[in-house]
């Protein structure tokens, strides 16, 4: 299984699942990801805690935690 962590900066993916439950897994949908959606990762920072992403034309930074629980092809 891959998730975002995985991804090389420049790299686009497309999520195929989310896993986590409740209020977690709404707050990366409601964020817009969701089962599909492209995900442009921009930048990480040194210590790999956020890492930026572009999503549906617009930026967002991620916690490691929750880039784990994205599952990406």
């Amino acid at each position: 299984m891959k998730t975002l962590r995985d991804v090389q900066i420049g790299q686009t993916v497309k999520v195929v699942k989310l896993h986590g439950e409740g209020p977690v897994k709404r707050r990366i949908m409601d964020m817009g990801i969701t089962k599909g959606t492209e995900v442009f990762v921009r930048k990480v920072a040194p210590l790999g805690d956020p890492m930026e992403v572009t999503v549906r034309g617009y930026e967002l930074s991620l916690r490691k935690a929750d880039t784990e629980m994205i599952e990406v092809e």
